[in-house]
């Protein structure tokens, strides 16, 4: 199968990324996290409503501040992060539109006030951002280890009071150390996942 991205790009981004929870003790710049944020905001979301929002965490004060909301089974890989991303969504991404859809002065009226709405649209579409965050990061070379196991109420506590904003997942950057990877997991054949009709 041909296409306009080469064999290697694949790799990159899909075949030999993997997750990682090791990390070599390498920095990341804000060049390449504002370079990544560029990348990953031009994913596609319905309405170009663009609710996610990204907290990175670098300093040693605000991975402390996590630090009680992790489970212990990511606790040292998260701790030991060049980056930690918290990926969240606004419930408030409406009060965008003026920027994200100029002269459409319908579309904020299709979702203020429609809490379920809101929220639903919010979980999707910043949940497509946070995966867009995965490709964007390994295109520029960081490996990543997106997870679970944490208390959102706590991180939404402690990072984001009296906020619109919702914790979504966390998802650890930098460089990840290859010798410490497990052999891959298996994934479900095309025949088990999906279907033609």
């Amino acid at each position: 199968m041909s296409g306009i991205v080469n064999d290697k790009s694949f790799d990159i981004i899909f075949r030999d990324g993997r997750t990682h929870s090791v990390w070599l003790d390498k920095p990341v710049s804000d060049i390449t996290l504002q370079a990544l944020y560029d990348l990953l905001s031009l994913g596609p979301t319905s309405a170009n409503c663009s609710p996610a929002r990204f907290l990175f965490l670098r300093s040693e004060e605000a991975k402390e501040r996590l630090r009680p909301c992790l489970s212990a089974g990511n606790l040292e890989q998260t701790m030991t992060a060049p980056i930690v991303t918290i990926v969240g969504y606004d419930l408030a991404f409406c009060t965008k539109f003026a920027t994200l859809w100029p002269g459409n002065e319908q579309v904020r009226g299709w979702f203020e006030g429609n809490d379920a709405k809101l929220l639903e649209t919010a979980f999707r579409n910043g949940s497509m951002q946070g995966a867009y965050l995965i490709i964007a990061a390994r295109a520029l070379g960081l490996d990543c280890g997106p997870m679970s196991g944490f208390d959102i109420a706590a991180v939404d506590q402690e990072f984001f009071p009296d906020s619109t904003i919702r914790t979504n997942f966390l998802c650890n950057l930098g460089h990840g150390d290859p010798a410490a990877l497990p052999p891959r997991k298996p994934r479900l054949a095309f025949g088990e996942a999906a279907e033609v009709i």
